[in-house]
Protein backbone atom coordinates (compact mmCIF):
# COMPACT_ATOMS: atom_id res chain seq x y z
CA UNK A 1 0.00 0.00 0.00
CA UNK A 2 3.36 2.66 0.86
CA UNK A 3 4.42 1.44 -2.75
CA UNK A 4 1.20 2.42 -4.30
CA UNK A 5 0.79 5.62 -2.18
CA UNK A 6 4.75 6.43 -3.53
CA UNK A 7 4.39 5.44 -6.97
CA UNK A 8 1.02 8.33 -6.86
CA UNK A 9 3.00 10.85 -5.78
CA UNK A 10 5.44 10.19 -8.08
CA UNK A 11 3.41 10.05 -11.05
CA UNK A 12 1.56 13.47 -10.38
CA UNK A 13 5.09 15.11 -9.59
CA UNK A 14 5.72 13.71 -13.25
CA UNK A 15 2.67 15.20 -14.60
CA UNK A 16 3.10 18.82 -12.60
CA UNK A 17 7.18 18.39 -14.16
CA UNK A 18 5.08 17.63 -17.44
CA UNK A 19 2.77 20.27 -17.54
CA UNK A 20 5.03 23.12 -16.48
CA UNK A 21 2.40 24.40 -13.43
CA UNK A 22 3.09 23.78 -9.80
CA UNK A 23 -0.12 24.59 -8.72
CA UNK A 24 -2.63 22.30 -6.15
CA UNK A 25 -5.41 21.83 -9.09
CA UNK A 26 -2.86 20.49 -11.10
CA UNK A 27 -1.38 18.07 -8.54
CA UNK A 28 -4.54 16.93 -7.82
CA UNK A 29 -5.32 16.54 -11.17
CA UNK A 30 -2.07 14.54 -11.61
CA UNK A 31 -2.49 12.84 -8.09
CA UNK A 32 -5.83 11.53 -9.51
CA UNK A 33 -4.24 10.61 -12.81
CA UNK A 34 -1.75 8.47 -11.65
CA UNK A 35 -4.27 6.51 -9.07
CA UNK A 36 -5.88 5.96 -12.42
CA UNK A 37 -2.83 4.33 -14.15
CA UNK A 38 -2.42 2.37 -10.76
CA UNK A 39 -5.71 1.12 -10.84
CA UNK A 40 -5.02 -0.01 -14.37
CA UNK A 41 -1.62 -1.71 -13.93
CA UNK A 42 -3.08 -3.28 -10.29
CA UNK A 43 -6.10 -4.52 -11.57
CA UNK A 44 -4.03 -8.05 -11.89
CA UNK A 45 -1.86 -7.87 -8.82
CA UNK A 46 -2.65 -9.34 -4.89
CA UNK A 47 -4.93 -8.27 -2.76
CA UNK A 48 -2.46 -6.33 -0.65
CA UNK A 49 -1.52 -4.21 -3.97
CA UNK A 50 -5.35 -3.50 -4.62
CA UNK A 51 -6.02 -2.50 -0.76
CA UNK A 52 -4.56 0.99 -1.52
CA UNK A 53 -7.79 1.51 -4.03
CA UNK A 54 -10.18 0.87 -1.97
CA UNK A 55 -8.18 2.99 0.55
CA UNK A 56 -7.77 6.38 -1.18
CA UNK A 57 -11.52 6.72 -1.70
CA UNK A 58 -12.78 6.11 1.65
CA UNK A 59 -10.44 8.27 2.91
CA UNK A 60 -11.88 11.04 0.57
CA UNK A 61 -14.89 10.75 1.60
CA UNK A 62 -14.38 10.85 5.28
CA UNK A 63 -12.71 14.27 4.24
CA UNK A 64 -15.59 15.30 2.89
CA UNK A 65 -17.86 13.83 5.69
CA UNK A 66 -15.39 15.77 8.24
CA UNK A 67 -15.68 19.08 6.66
CA UNK A 68 -19.42 18.77 6.31
CA UNK A 69 -19.64 17.96 10.19
CA UNK A 70 -17.20 20.74 11.28
CA UNK A 71 -19.18 22.91 9.27
CA UNK A 72 -22.44 22.16 10.68
CA UNK A 73 -21.42 22.21 14.02
CA UNK A 74 -19.87 26.01 13.16
CA UNK A 75 -22.99 26.73 11.48
CA UNK A 76 -24.91 25.57 15.17
CA UNK A 77 -22.13 27.77 17.14
CA UNK A 78 -22.26 30.86 15.25
CA UNK A 79 -26.08 30.80 15.20
CA UNK A 80 -25.76 30.55 18.95
CA UNK A 81 -23.90 33.53 19.44
CA UNK A 82 -25.87 35.56 17.26
CA UNK A 83 -29.15 35.10 18.79
CA UNK A 84 -30.24 36.32 21.89
CA UNK A 85 -31.73 33.29 23.79
CA UNK A 86 -29.75 30.65 24.72
CA UNK A 87 -30.76 27.07 22.87
CA UNK A 88 -27.99 25.03 24.38
CA UNK A 89 -28.59 21.67 25.89
CA UNK A 90 -25.07 20.57 27.71
CA UNK A 91 -24.77 16.99 28.33
CA UNK A 92 -22.09 15.11 29.28
CA UNK A 93 -22.67 11.29 27.87
CA UNK A 94 -20.48 8.25 28.65
CA UNK A 95 -19.36 6.73 24.97
CA UNK A 96 -18.63 2.87 24.66
CA UNK A 97 -16.34 2.81 21.22
CA UNK A 98 -15.69 0.13 19.36
CA UNK A 99 -11.61 0.97 19.00
CA UNK A 100 -9.03 -1.26 19.68
CA UNK A 101 -6.08 0.44 19.88
CA UNK A 102 -4.35 3.88 21.58
CA UNK A 103 -4.13 5.41 18.03
CA UNK A 104 -7.47 4.88 17.09
CA UNK A 105 -8.55 6.26 20.29
CA UNK A 106 -5.92 9.34 20.12
CA UNK A 107 -7.49 9.64 16.47
CA UNK A 108 -11.08 10.03 17.90
CA UNK A 109 -10.53 11.81 20.41
CA UNK A 110 -8.82 14.81 18.32
CA UNK A 111 -11.40 14.54 15.65
CA UNK A 112 -14.14 15.00 18.35
CA UNK A 113 -12.18 17.79 19.69
CA UNK A 114 -12.06 19.14 16.14
CA UNK A 115 -15.70 20.15 15.98
CA UNK A 116 -16.94 22.96 17.71
CA UNK A 117 -18.91 21.96 20.51
CA UNK A 118 -18.04 18.92 21.56
CA UNK A 119 -15.00 18.14 23.72
CA UNK A 120 -13.73 14.80 24.92
CA UNK A 121 -13.20 15.34 28.94
CA UNK A 122 -11.87 11.78 30.26
CA UNK A 123 -11.30 8.25 29.19
CA UNK A 124 -11.50 5.65 30.93
CA UNK A 125 -8.60 3.24 32.98
CA UNK A 126 -10.27 0.62 30.90
CA UNK A 127 -10.02 2.70 27.83
CA UNK A 128 -13.31 1.60 26.82
CA UNK A 129 -15.53 4.98 27.70
CA UNK A 130 -15.20 8.13 26.23
CA UNK A 131 -16.80 11.18 28.29
CA UNK A 132 -17.53 13.48 26.01
CA UNK A 133 -19.04 17.07 26.67
CA UNK A 134 -21.62 18.63 24.16
CA UNK A 135 -23.91 21.94 23.83
CA UNK A 136 -26.32 20.79 22.03
CA UNK A 137 -27.59 17.37 23.26
CA UNK A 138 -31.11 16.43 22.89
CA UNK A 139 -31.49 13.10 23.04
CA UNK A 140 -28.41 10.99 24.40
CA UNK A 141 -29.14 7.62 22.38
CA UNK A 142 -29.22 9.85 19.41
CA UNK A 143 -26.26 11.05 19.96
CA UNK A 144 -24.11 7.92 21.07
CA UNK A 145 -25.83 6.25 17.37
CA UNK A 146 -24.60 9.05 15.45
CA UNK A 147 -21.10 8.73 16.84
CA UNK A 148 -21.16 4.85 16.21
CA UNK A 149 -22.76 5.10 12.71
CA UNK A 150 -20.60 8.42 11.51
CA UNK A 151 -17.16 9.83 12.72
CA UNK A 152 -16.20 6.58 14.69
CA UNK A 153 -17.50 4.06 11.78
CA UNK A 154 -15.68 6.17 9.15
CA UNK A 155 -12.83 6.71 11.27
CA UNK A 156 -12.15 2.49 11.73
CA UNK A 157 -12.92 2.34 7.90
CA UNK A 158 -9.84 4.26 7.01
CA UNK A 159 -7.36 3.09 9.92
CA UNK A 160 -7.97 -0.52 9.62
Amino acid sequence: MIKNFLLNILLSLVWVALTGHLNYPNFFFGFFLGFGVLWVLARTGNSQEKQYFYKVPKLLLFFVFLLYDMLKANLEVTKEIITPKLNMKPAIIQYEHRLKSDFEITMLTNLIALTPGTMVLKISPDKKYLFIHSFYVKDKEKFKERMRNGLEKKLIEVIR
